[in-house]
């Protein structure tokens, strides 16, 4: 078996910072704010993103160019024999089936495995830890696809967000709706299983938003995953003492765990806006 890359996009939460130390590679991705190209985390920080979000800047997502795409497996097949790239989901950007197409030509078939698992954000993050392992353990590339998309729909995203503002934009919710749900203080659930982002429950105030994920989490963990292990993981737009405050919480709820919180990625933070809060589960894969 030959020498194995993994590499992601940043729609992972993962950053370029914790690539190097994890070993693999995060293809940024592009945004545009007010007609100008920025990069997550090469020239758009997250700090830089929340001031311009916070100035109400024409902001957009984008998906790779091909030639940025191509350039990074270039980069990575000098000195390994495969590689194996793990975008966002399909369901929620054109970028992973563009680099399914690329890969299914020459130079890349065979050598580049694109990997459709239906994820976005901390549990995309999961997968990539997971095919490291797999990785150590010995596996040729193929069966590592394999054992991450029979694992595609094992997760759970639930998401509640401090404000309707980005939701109405994105037409999610409408005008009327976020103006009634201001003044009402009501809090929206949403949930990331697979490809979809859905509604899944509105609550009154941050506090019983937070209860109701922990709730759904419980349920997922006890009934869907009955006699599977899960990771859980926690991520956020909201400050960091917010953030501590929200992890201690999951690990009361859920004790002898062990949570790993980081910052929503960029693609996913600008359709919820600042204040929000995420837990996850992904089931453990078995290899």
């Amino acid at each position: 078996m030959g020498k194995i890359a993994v590499a992601t996009d940043s729609n992972s939460g993962i950053t370029q910072m914790v690539a190097k130390e994890m070993g693999i590679r995060v293809l940024p991705m592009p945004f545009f704010i007010n007609g100008e190209l920025f990069f997550e985390d090469i020239t758009l920080t997250q700090e830089e993103f929340y001031k311009r979000l916070d100035e109400d800047a024409d902001i957009s997502t984008s998906q790779p160019a091909p030639g940025d795409v191509t350039d990074l497996w270039d980069e990575l097949l000098r000195d390994n024999d495969q590689v194996i790239y793990i975008p966002m989901s399909s369901g929620l950007s054109a970028s992973c089936e563009t680099a399914e197409a690329l890969a299914a030509d020459e130079p890349y078939e065979g050598r580049v495995f694109v990997v459709d698992n239906q994820r976005i954000s901390i549990t995309q993050r999961q997968a990539v830890l997971d095919a490291l392992e797999m990785v150590k353990k010995g596996m040729d590339a193929p069966s590592i696809v394999e054992k991450l998309l029979e694992e595609k729909l094992e997760s759970s995203i639930y998401i509640t967000v401090d404000t309707l503002k980005y939701l109405k934009k994105g037409g999610r919710v409408t005008a009327a709706g976020a103006a009634l749900g201001a003044v009402l203080n009501i809090k929206p659930v949403l949930q990331i299983q697979g490809e979809k982002l859905d509604a899944f429950a509105k609550v009154r105030g941050m506090k019983a938003a937070r209860a109701k994920m922990l709730d759904a989490m419980e349920k997922d963990i006890t009934e869907r995953f009955a006699g599977h292990r899960v990771h859980l993981a926690g991520a956020y737009t909201c400050s960091r003492e917010e953030a501590e405050a929200w992890k201690e919480q999951i690990l009361e709820r859920f004790p002898g765990y062990e949570v790993n919180m980081d910052p929503l990625s960029l693609s996913v933070s600008c359709h919820i806006g600042k204040g929000s809060m995420a837990i996850a589960c992904s089931r453990v894969v078995e290899f």
